[in-house]
């Protein structure tokens, strides 16, 4: 128990507060629902407590998975956060499916919601402002993540740009409070428009968008964290370690690199290619000196290394030999 009470500590700060956050909202816009029966405020009732439901998974996954290896797990907990993210979004799928089906029958067979619309007005506004200071949170945590600064208001369009190198939970929870924050901006309109105009088919309409793009969150989920719990490679980070060892004067070739995503981690393998003259108890300490430089880049907590002969074949196409006598 005290080992999982120090791990929680570690979990990921932005889905703890989102759950939190959606949890509250949640709640509020089911009274709000019950009192006004307005098919706009029950679609967003379901997107809250969904969000809600994913995002504490996310937050128990991402703790477990700084769990520290062990002989039976030799590789770690990493992808426990990926396996923890594809099992909630299952939840997330559900509502998003009946906020659908509830649209659709709204939108062919309308009624008059004219009750305690200030009322639904006023949580939606709130929930616009909750989802939008989480979403602002996620977006600065990601920046952080990838050691970028901005300032307050440029943080949410800036993290655009770097979503793909954010770390899986803080990923999904940018995403899911997006959409949420859309959501409700969305069906605060359509519930001001229905009525003034008396087209009460829009409030359906609104709940199906809102079905959709909660379905869209799922399909995104669901191929990142497929990926990272096969195994992904971080394409980007294997071509930064692969130039950062040809930098070194013993290594002639790479013959063979891999860096794999282990949830928020990476995981180095390489077979470095070097001269067959230098010493055993020489290259062990070119050894030393390569992996404590490898597990000082951002992310990396394992590497096994080895070296082989060179066979004067080049196989590292991204640096060139004459780019490495110029360095030297």
């Amino acid at each position: 128990m005290k080992e999982i009470i120090q791990l929680l500590k570690h979990g990921n700060k932005p889905s703890l507060s989102a759950a939190l956050v959606n949890l509250l909202l949640g709640s509020i816009k089911g009274a709000a629902y019950f009192f006004t029966g307005n098919v706009a405020m029950f679609a967003e009732m379901m997107h809250s407590l969904g969000d809600s439901a994913n995002q504490f998974f996310v937050f128990i996954g991402s703790a477990l998975s700084k769990k520290a290896p062990t002989k039976k797990f030799p590789n770690g907990f990493g992808r426990v956060v990926n396996l923890v993210c594809l099992g909630a979004i299952i939840i997330v799928a559900i509502l998003s499916y009946e906020t659908m089906k509830e649209g659709l029958h709204h939108f062919l067979y309308p009624s008059e919601q004219s009750e305690g619309i200030l009322f639904a007005l006023g949580v939606l506004l709130l929930g616009t402002i909750l989802e939008g200071s989480v979403l602002q949170k996620a977006a600065k945590e990601i920046l952080h993540e990838t050691g970028i600064s901005t300032s307050f208001f440029g943080a949410i369009p800036k993290s655009i740009a770097y979503l793909n190198q954010a770390k899986p939970a803080t990923k999904l929870v940018w995403m899911e409070d997006a959409v949420a924050t859309a959501g409700n901006l969305l069906a605060f309109l359509a519930i001001l428009i229905a009525y003034f105009t008396g087209f009460y088919q829009l409030e359906g309409l609104v709940s199906m968008i809102i079905g959709g793009m909660m379905f869209f969150v799922v399909g995104r989920v669901f191929l990142d964290n497929a990926r990272g719990a096969i195994g992904e490679t971080d394409e980007e980070m294997l071509i930064h370690i692969g130039n950062l060892v040809m930098e070194d004067s013993h290594v002639k070739d790479i013959e063979r690199l891999e860096v794999v995503k282990e949830g928020e981690f990476l995981h180095v393998e390489l077979v470095a290619e070097t001269d067959p003259k230098l010493s055993l108890e020489y290259l062990d300490q070119v050894r030393d000196h390569l992996v404590e430089l490898i597990l000082a880049q951002k992310g990396v907590t394992k590497v096994t290394l080895a070296f082989d002969i060179d066979d004067q074949i080049t196989e590292w196409k991204h640096y060139t030999k004459m780019n490495k006598t110029q360095n030297q």
